[in-house]
């Protein structure tokens, strides 16, 4: 009876013990709000904590661009509204880390250039809305690879410096949303929004164990994100877990009037029950096509392999040889001028600003020399090129190559009655920063871009002494994101590979 007496008594001292956002989820956060273990401003508050100890001190990341300035105030109002009414939505008090290139009502959005340094929206992009309308708050804008251009490191001309990888400070985040990726790792927020138009979510969520999304081209909306090449452009989820990441993909897909290309996407919503047995029965087929070559690590091969090995355990048959009909010739993309590239997309987007943005061209960029000394040569390039419409010749070639491509790869998983492709998302270890010459091993750039077809990075282990990260990706068919997540969810069930960095470890507690 004694003891009994204790436990009861101690119960209220247990309720009020402090939640630690190291790797915690959404679901976790919810939880705790119910327990009344947290405010959504203690929540956010511990955020900002965490970002002045770690971004521009202690290992200093430099994956910030801006922290918004209302983040405690929205975190009250969320408060209030939770008092009266319970979760305002699936994303209720979920503190986002939201790359550059997105727009964001009264915060500046940059796309990672000086000379937009001063551009403060006044709505924020499709996505961005999205969220915000299930009860996320944008904690944080994150530094990107200047216009989207690098897929293999993080540095602009708004934040000077490199953005640091948190699992070695003198490695690389890859590119182009390495910001998200770098401070979702580094647990300074709860969830991340990337954009990926050849590498730039899948990329970064592999050098930092994290869980990324590209989906089928037309689920979601690209509206307001600033364009690289719009007919690759993907923005989506960026996240420590699978369940997160599918809760954040299932709240920003959705068709949007003002990005055409996503007109059917209500028709292929991803109705997600995310199931660990997944992998029990599932077929999977190796796409040696996406990184065999011969500067390929042999460390990174071991650590696939194992995963494969994994995957078997977990009940899925792994097809080991499943070529891609004809891929020799397919790989070498049409001889063709650029459609509807760069020029083209960043002209169309400036042009319905005018008046908001500072310059409207190209050559208005280029006059105004607010850019980062790395990427002259690539404006310069852009602006002496053509600036070819959707009707143009070009884009006629190039529309017949990405439809041969799809062609060929659904006869593949056809005849091997594959429900997913596998290949290890990047072929060598994260770069030292400011190496360029050493081979960069992103396997990402052809298939699920020239596709289309929705593809997913989760993390499978670590290489280099087991402390440099390294992630899988899972290509589907087009809209089977819902199947993609469930494959990708077993596999993280069974494995658990994900680890938070050392350099950023949790904070003495104080009190509130």
């Amino acid at each position: 009876m004694r003891t009994l007496f204790w436990l009861l008594a101690a119960l209220p001292l247990f309720a009020q013990r402090p939640f630690s956002v190291e790797e915690t989820t959404i679901a976790q956060v919810h939880a705790a709000f119910k327990s009344k273990r947290l405010t959504c401003r203690t929540l956010v508050q511990t955020y900002l904590d965490r970002i002045a100890a770690y971004d521009q001190q202690g290992p200093s990341l430099n994956s910030l661009i801006l922290v918004n300035p209302r983040a405690l105030d929205e975190a009250r109002a969320l408060d209030l509204r939770y008092a009266q009414s319970g979760l305002s939505g699936p994303l209720h008090c979920v503190p986002l880390i939201v790359k550059d290139n997105f727009e964001t009502a009264g915060l500046p959005t940059t796309n990672g250039a000086l000379v937009f340094s001063k551009y403060v929206p006044a709505k924020d992009a499709f996505q961005v809305a999205r969220a915000k309308q299930a009860g996320a708050l944008v904690l944080a804008k994150s530094s990107m690879a200047e216009w989207a251009f690098s897929p293999y490191e993080t540095v602009n001309s708004v934040l000077p410096g490199y953005t640091k990888n948190p699992y070695a400070l003198d490695r690389v985040t890859a590119g182009s949303s390495g910001g998200t990726a770098a401070a979702i790792a580094a647990n300074l927020g709860l969830a991340g929004l990337g954009s990926d138009t050849g590498n730039s979510i899948r990329g970064p969520a592999s050098h930092q164990a994290l869980v990324g999304i590209r989906s089928t081209m037309g689920l979601t909306s690209r509206s307001g994100v600033f364009p690289l090449v719009l007919n690759a452009d993907i923005a989506g989820p960026i996240t420590r877990t699978v369940e997160d990441a599918a809760k954040l993909l299932a709240v920003v897909a959705g068709a949007d009037p003002n990005d055409p290309v996503t007109a059917p996407a209500d028709q292929h919503l991803p109705r997600i029950t995310l199931n660990p047995k997944a992998l029990k029965g599932a077929v999977l087929g190796v796409l040696r096509e996406a990184y065999v070559r011969d500067s390929t690590d042999p460390e990174i091969v071991a650590v696939f392999e194992n995963a494969l090995a994994e995957l078997r355990r977990a009940g899925a048959t792994v097809v080991e040889l499943a070529p891609i009909p004809g891929f020799s010739e397919l790989r070498r993309a049409p001889n063709a001028e650029p459609c509807m590239g760069f020029k083209y997309d960043l002209h169309n987007f400036l042009s319905a600003r005018a008046g908001q943005v500072p310059v409207q061209t190209l050559a208005e960029i280029l006059k105004s020399n607010q850019f980062h000394p790395n990427v002259q040569r690539r404006l310069e390039t852009a602006e002496r090129g053509p600036a070819n419409g959707p009707e143009s010749p070009a884009c006629q070639v190039d529309a017949a190559f990405r439809q041969k491509f799809r062609e060929a790869v659904l006869q593949a998983m056809d005849t091997y009655k594959l429900d997913a492709y596998l290949y290890p998302t990047w072929g060598n270890p994260p770069r030292r920063i400011g190496d360029l010459n050493t081979p960069h091993g992103d396997n990402s750039q052809v298939f699920s871009p020239t596709t289309g077809f929705p593809a997913l990075n989760v993390p499978i282990g670590y290489t280099r002494g087991n402390q440099l990260p390294l992630g899988m990706t899972l290509l589907g068919r087009p809209w089977s994101e819902a199947a993609l997540v469930n494959l990708a969810y077993s596999y993280e069930q069974a494995t658990h590979h994900r680890r938070p960095p050392a350099s950023t470890p949790p904070l003495p507690k104080r009190r509130r």
